[in-house]
């Protein structure tokens, strides 16, 4: 990180937060700012750690909307733009697919044409002042549709997107890279795989198992709960997006994964045997909460990534393993809950 102005949309969400509360101390002579709409999913209560750091500014706001964005681009005189905001809930993609095109492609396409007429001259030719100004989109590995049983994505993985989520996400990537072929932006992308951890929204699946089976209700399970997701520990996320931030090579991609497949019912199961641990009940195991649920339209089988590239070019490696993420997870999101009661 540079000791200039980096801005961070969806800074109060799930991996924004955590992303920000990690580097807003590490980097103290970097000015973060945080660009947010605060919808249901965020909350500025997960940058409470941060919320009165000298190199930390919150600004309420969409990244749609180009006249606020120019004027945040303006006033805190931005450098570089670390890509968040993003709607990424698959089932609410399917019940309201245009919220997602909005957020996800309007919204990508608004920054990237504020940060190139803000940043460079004309195509290929920065301004003095933002020769190394960069552009990070943080996307997903959704984009490249469903596996089967065996094989990795990886970065030469062609696009499938399967879900409005995705295929929205697959857009606003395409429209990173024209600006980097086109214009000669200095961009970055990241695609990850599935994200646990603290500030998760509740609607997620393993807060969702915590919380229901804290509260004794059903746990519900998609289909027969054998969708593989390969599960990646936030703070290893957000090192690795660090990484790319400050090593990567312009215009590539990186594909940022845990190397910790598990289908749906270990995970649910691996929880309810932590909280049988944690908090026992009197006279039940929480696996018998367990139940399964008509499964979600277009639901992907296995998402798994190959991070060799990442691993090998910038000395990246995740250092949570499932188990020890999770458990660290769970003892989280319990504290969370019992405090709320």
């Amino acid at each position: 990180m540079s000791n200039k102005s980096v801005l961070v949309t969806g800074g109060a969400g799930f991996i924004g937060s955590n992303f920000l509360n990690y580097v807003v101390e590490k980097y103290p002579k970097t000015s973060f700012v945080c660009l947010d709409s605060v919808t249901y999913a965020g909350d500025v209560e997960n940058l409470n750690k941060i919320r009165k750091a000298k190199n930390f500014t919150f600004v309420h706001g969409d990244i749609c909307d180009r006249s606020l964005v120019e004027r945040v681009f303006h006033h805190y005189y931005i450098h570089d733009v670390i890509h968040f905001a993003a709607e990424s809930h698959v089932d609410n993609s399917i019940t309201n697919p245009d919220v997602f095109i909005e957020t996800n492609v309007k919204g990508t396409f608004t920054l990237l044409d504020v940060a190139y007429k803000k940043w460079m001259q004309k195509p290929f030719e920065s301004k003095t002042e933002f020769e190394k100004s960069r552009f990070l989109h943080v996307s997903t590995d959704e984009v490249y549709g469903s596996l089967g049983k065996t094989g990795l994505f990886t970065e030469e993985t062609p696009y499938a997107p399967n879900s409005p989520y995705s295929a929205s996400k697959a857009s606003s990537d395409f429209i990173v890279r024209s600006y980097f072929h086109t214009y000669g932006m200095n961009t970055v992308i990241t695609n990850c795989s599935n994200n646990y951890g603290p500030f998760q929204h509740d609607e997620k699946l393993i807060p969702t198992v915590i919380r229901k089976a804290l509260n004794e209700e059903n746990i519900p399970i998609y289909g027969d709960g054998k969708n593989i997701r390969d599960w990646l520990y936030v703070l290893d996320h957000c090192v690795g997006i660090e990484k790319a931030f400050n090593e990567g090579k312009a215009g590539e991609v990186y594909n940022i994964g845990g190397k910790n497949e598990r289908d749906n019912n270990y995970i649910a199961t691996k929880i309810c045997e932590i909280l049988d641990e944690l908090k026992p009940l009197p006279s039940k195991s929480y696996k018998d909460l367990i139940t399964y649920v008509e499964d979600r339209a277009g639901h992907d089988f296995r998402y798994a990534i190959d991070a060799s590239k990442i691993e090998n070019e910038l000395n990246w490696e995740a250092q949570e393993n499932f188990e020890s993420g999770i458990l660290k997870t769970v003892q989280w999101y319990v504290n969370k809950y019992s405090n709320k009661k």
